[in-house]
């Protein structure tokens, strides 16, 4: 190949490389889409602007004055009132099944500083960690502790423990407690109270997403 013909060709690539680099401002074909309601989406996504609204916001906050079906009422629970930790209480009662999932729970969330033996020897102070032992709950310290002052310590937190509230939601942290409450009272604690077939007014609850509050109540159930 000459001299010239050389100069031709490279000539011509650079061309059409810089071409293809720039498209002059006029956008490219993206080709056929399958599925384009995947990428462009037809209802408006959260945090968008939606003119269907005053505010222009999509998302939109509850409608006042009601509960999502399957959610809990609020507890109403004031941090640092001792008097309603000690008289506060529920109608849940847990099956089998229940209270399974209130052992499943405490192994994930309690037992790393509590023990899965509920005797406050958990890994965290085993290994030498703390200084403090966490709540030992085979002593006589807290085999009576009333179940409130549970939900209390679980809610807000207590001395070096921390607050479950964004972890454990309501139905969750009364399975916890009575789970809590079966093994004391197996241990020389109070009488079981929060199994199936216990107490008035009862509402049975196992893995179902459907809770109550204290009262008996069920959003969405009568």
């Amino acid at each position: 190949m000459s001299k010239t013909k050389s100069i031709v060709v490279a000539s011509l690539m650079i061309g059409l490389g810089m071409a293809s680099c720039n498209s002059g401002n006029i956008r490219r074909n993206p080709g056929k889409i399958y599925a384009p309601d995947m990428t462009y989406s037809v209802a408006y996504d959260a945090y968008t602007s939606n003119p269907n609204f005053a505010d222009s916001q999509t998302s939109r906050p509850p409608v006042e004055g009601t509960v999502a079906r399957g959610h809990m009422l609020p507890d109403h629970f004031v941090m640092g009132d001792t008097n309603a930790y000690k008289t506060y209480t529920t109608n849940l009662r847990f099956d089998e099944t229940g209270l399974k999932e209130g052992n499943r729970l405490f192994n994930i969330y309690c037992a790393i500083c509590h023990g899965t033996n509920l005797d406050g020897q958990g890994p965290l102070f085993a290994s030498g960690k703390f200084a403090s032992m966490p709540a030992n709950f085979k002593d006589g310290k807290y085999l009576h502790m009333p179940v409130g002052q549970m939900y209390a310590a679980i809610k807000f937190g207590k001395n070096m423990m921390g607050s479950y509230a964004s972890q454990l939601d309501q139905q969750q942290r009364w399975m916890i407690i009575a789970y809590i409450k079966q093994v004391q009272s197996k241990n020389g604690g109070d009488a079981f109270a929060l199994g199936e077939g216990q107490g008035s007014n009862e509402t049975t609850m196992a893995m179902s997403p459907v809770s109550s509050q204290p009262s008996g109540n069920v959003a969405g159930k009568k």
